[in-house]
């Protein structure tokens, strides 16, 4: 399947995006497991942009039509109880559709429920994590790495969260 990051952006700006290079950081960090799974934390972390519509305000995405080269950086915590109804989605950069329909395509919490449930894992953390990807072209993801990131894991390793599965959009 062929993935489109540009579809939904003007054509002027999606060309301007496809023709800049830019450099991957790298290394990667990793950090082997601590445990057998089932005995083992997870918390969640997504790009997708969601955020709890009744007690949230969304992602800045007016900023973003008015800065088109910058991007959200903050991030919203979203509890592992929240009714699927009370999930809310602002990103410019892919249809949300599916999404919006269906969160555990980005947020897979019910799906996790179901291997505590089943004993496969020892948990869900009570607060889970989205950020909204797009971090404007080039991408600047100073806050992230300074400022955002660090208080995401301080807050997951307090929580006494092992595993983090990432969904990234």
């Amino acid at each position: 399947m062929v993935v489109d990051s540009f579809k939904y952006l003007p054509r002027l700006i999606a060309a301007f995006y496809q023709m800049a290079e830019v450099e991957p950081r790298r290394p990667i960090p990793w950090t082997p497991m601590s445990g057998p799974l089932d005995q083992c934390t997870f918390g969640l972390v997504t790009s997708a942009g969601l955020y709890a519509a009744n007690t949230d305000s969304p992602f800045d995405v007016e900023r973003e039509r008015l800065e088109p080269t910058w991007g959200d950086p903050s991030f919203r915590r979203i509890t592992k109880d929240i009714s699927t109804e009370d999930l809310a989605i602002s990103h410019l950069h892919f249809n949300t559709a599916d999404i919006q329909r269906d969160p555990n395509i980005v947020f897979p919490r019910e799906r996790m429920e179901e291997l505590v449930e089943n004993g496969r894992i020892g948990g869900l953390a009570e607060e889970n994590f989205s950020f909204m990807g797009y971090q404007g072209y080039p991408p600047d993801t100073k806050a992230w790495e300074q400022e955002y990131g660090p208080q995401v894991a301080q807050a997951l390793k307090s929580a006494g969260v092992q595993c983090v599965i990432l969904t990234p959009v």
